[in-house]
C-alpha cells in the first residue's frame, strides 16, 4: 500500500519562503514521477510542480517559475518543494501526488495520478 504523507505548510508573510516535503512510503519502487498540485477554496486544483525519479527532470507552472524549486531524495522517497517569494494568491492546500506512468511533462493538463496525499495548507498573508 502506498502513502504519501506531506509536511512543512503554514502561515508566511508574503515575501517569504516555505518548504514542503512529502514521504512516500509502499511501492514506491513504482514510480515514475512525483510532484505537487494545489487547490485554493473555489478554485480547480492545479499543477505546481513535477520531477522525474530517474534522472531528475523537472517541470513547473508558469505562475511558480523561478520562485519554486522542486527536488527529490531517492534513498529517503521524499520529494520538497521549496517555496520563495510566496504571494497571497499562492495560498492554497498543496497535494503530493506520484504516478507510475505519466511522465511530468503531462502532469499540466491532467489530475487523474496513480496516488495522492492528504494535503497540507499553506496561507501568505499581505
Amino acid at each position: 500500500q502506498v502513502q504519501l504523507v506531506e509536511s512543512g505548510g503554514g502561515l508566511v508573510q508574503a515575501g517569504g519562503s516555505l518548504r514542503l516535503s512529502c514521504a512516500a512510503s509502499g511501492r514506491t519502487a513504482s514510480f515514475h514521477t512525483m510532484g505537487w498540485f494545489r487547490q485554493a477554496p473555489g478554485k480547480e486544483r492545479e499543477f505546481v510542480a513535477s520531477i522525474r525519479l530517474s534522472g531528475g527532470t523537472t517541470h513547473y507552472a508558469d505562475s511558480v517559475k523561478g520562485r519554486f524549486t522542486i527536488s527529490r531524495d531517492n534513498a529517503q522517497n521524499t520529494v520538497y518543494l521549496q517555496m520563495s517569494s510566496l504571494k497571497p494568491a499562492d495560498t492554497a492546500v498543496y497535494y503530493c501526488a506520484a504516478d507510475v506512468v505519466l511522465d511530468g511533462s503531462y502532469w499540466y493538463k491532467s489530475t487523474a495520478l496513480d496516488y495522492w496525499g492528504q494535503g497540507t495548507q499553506v496561507t501568505v498573508s499581505s
